[in-house]
């Protein structure tokens, strides 16, 4: 029997450009045409006391806490690790017990589409880096013309850090391409065509084995810094590394040591501690680093919006909300 429930305006709340929201609004309205999907600063005094449902993308916390009646939000983000933290500084802040705590669920964004996404991403950027993209761009501004010797991709180990969605079909895509494929983990996982590892001392043998690493985890306490001067240490000379996963996972200083001493030969990064990385960053104008601007998997409008309508739609049908993140591991 289904719990029936009014259904208040929701709130989409965010700090995207206003192009970017506005394409959000026109699609949740048109997928949600029982409810009305509506800009955080559009809503009157009133509407915020009713809200009980937001949608948010990089959320202000100071406009989330303007919500009171908030039964739980929903991120178009697979990636809340921002958010749980700004809310974490935010409620630490406050001392009157009578301002609402920000400690509602919180829902992430679970895409199929995403972990294709990033697969195609983790190929690409693993082929430039295979068949000596760097190199022989270097070349090509030396007007160098010399052919690198060539290595299949089965001779060439490729280590993901991670085997969630994303690193799961990511490990499966590089090895359907040839390549000899190794996963690592917090807790003890098996896969098909995969050799796994887990804990401190699979991720030491992972390391020592890879030619390329791949970051593919999220940002907790323990992922912080782990690609430091002393997993550098662990990896293959010369070893190269992809980081798709969170900027703070590197150690930006110790990797520009790692680099210089030859211990790193090419990093690819796409996520950074601050984005846009400033313009005055060492990152921008070093030989061995290639720079992308966060495009590894962007959210697609379109699908995304479909899983969020749906999860919204499920819970005004029987009142449970769908499976929040654990805000200690913050995912």
């Amino acid at each position: 029997m289904s719990i029936l429930f009014d259904s208040p305006p929701i709130a989409f709340v965010s700090r995207i450009p206003d192009t970017e929201a506005q394409q959000w609004l026109i699609v949740l309205n048109t997928l949600l045409p029982d409810n009305e999907v509506c800009l955080f600063d559009s809503l009157t005094t009133r509407q915020k006391q009713q809200c009980s449902l937001a949608v948010v993308a990089n959320p202000d916390p100071a406009e989330l806490r303007q919500l009171p009646n908030l039964q739980w939000v929903h991120s178009t983000w697979a990636g809340v690790e921002r958010m749980v933290a700004e809310l974490s500084v935010a409620d630490s802040l406050v001392n009157d017990p009578l301002i609402k705590s920000t400690a509602f669920p919180i829902v992430r964004l679970i895409d199929p589409t995403l972990a294709h996404t990033m697969a195609e991403a983790v190929l690409a950027w693993t082929l430039y880096l295979h068949r000596d993209m760097p190199a022989y761009r270097a070349q090509q501004s030396a007007a160098q013309w010399l052919q690198r010797p060539y290595i299949a991709a089965s001779e060439r180990t490729v280590g993901v850090l991670g085997l969630g969605k994303l690193g799961a079909l990511s490990a499966e895509r590089l090895h359907a391409n040839g390549f000899n494929v190794l996963g690592w983990s917090r807790h003890d996982k098996s896969f098909e065509n995969i050799q796994t590892f887990a804990a401190e001392e699979g991720l030491s043998a992972m390391l020592a084995q890879s030619d390329i690493v791949i970051n593919l985890l999220p940002l907790t306490d323990q992922t912080r810094g782990l690609l430091s001067t002393a997993r550098f240490a662990q990896c293959k000379q010369g070893v190269s590394l992809i980081n798709f996963g969170r900027g703070p996972t590197m150690n930006q200083a110790d990797l520009i040591t790692a680099l210089g001493a030859g211990i790193v030969s090419h990093a690819v990064l796409d996520v950074f501690y601050e984005e846009p990385l400033p313009v005055n960053h060492p990152y921008w104008s070093h030989a061995d680093i290639t720079i992308l601007p966060h495009i590894s998997a962007p959210t697609s409008i379109s699908s995304a919006s479909k899983i969020v309508a749906n999860n919204i739609r499920e819970y005004y049908k029987t009142g449970r909300i769908p499976e929040a993140v654990d805000r200690q591991l913050g995912y």
